[in-house]
């Protein structure tokens, strides 16, 4: 049996139902600050989510997975760094490396447009995202406690970096 590579590439604006679907379908209180999406469902891409601040991740034709990011402001004094605003996997695709080739596709596009740092916020609870951030050299940089409710709950915005400089 032959199994089709993973690739990674620039999204396209053609991607955009498939992503919304994937998003839809990967949603989480583990991850999410919004509430569950419901119909009628926004567009993926819009002014401030274009198709060019994502990476998607396929196999065949297949999306397996996306990466936005972008910088973090528009200020000119931290144009040196990047910050994942998402990620997200299929559940099919789940346990196979995807998310950690789509985060090292992240840092090398940082890179290439010149960023020297790489940030992201993920939820406290989200233990499994820690992980694989933590194995790719990101460190925790801060925590606002309590930052989210969620269903009822107190969680925190656990900030955290690494640069991309050797």
């Amino acid at each position: 049996m032959i199994t089709q590579e993973t690739r990674i590439r620039p999204a396209v604006h053609a991607d955009g139902d498939a992503l919304g679907r994937l998003d839809r379908d990967t949603w989480s209180p583990l991850h999410a600050v919004l509430p569950r999406p419901t119909e009628p469902y926004a567009p993926f891409f819009d002014e401030r989510h274009r198709p060019e601040d994502h990476l998607v991740a396929v196999r065949g034709e297949e999306i397996l997975g996306y990466v936005r990011v972008v910088p973090p402001t528009r200020l000119p004094t931290n144009a040196h760094v990047r910050q994942i605003q998402g990620l997200a996997v299929a559940d099919a695709a789940r346990g196979q490396g995807v998310a950690r080739t789509l985060l090292r596709a992240a840092m090398d596009r940082a890179r290439a447009e010149g960023a020297v740092r790489l940030t992201l916020r993920v939820l406290g609870h989200n233990a499994p995202a820690r992980a694989l951030y933590a194995s790719e050299g990101f460190v925790v940089e801060g925590v606002l406690p309590g930052e989210f409710l969620i269903d009822g709950i107190s969680v925190d915005d656990v900030l955290m970096g690494r640069s991309l400089t050797p």
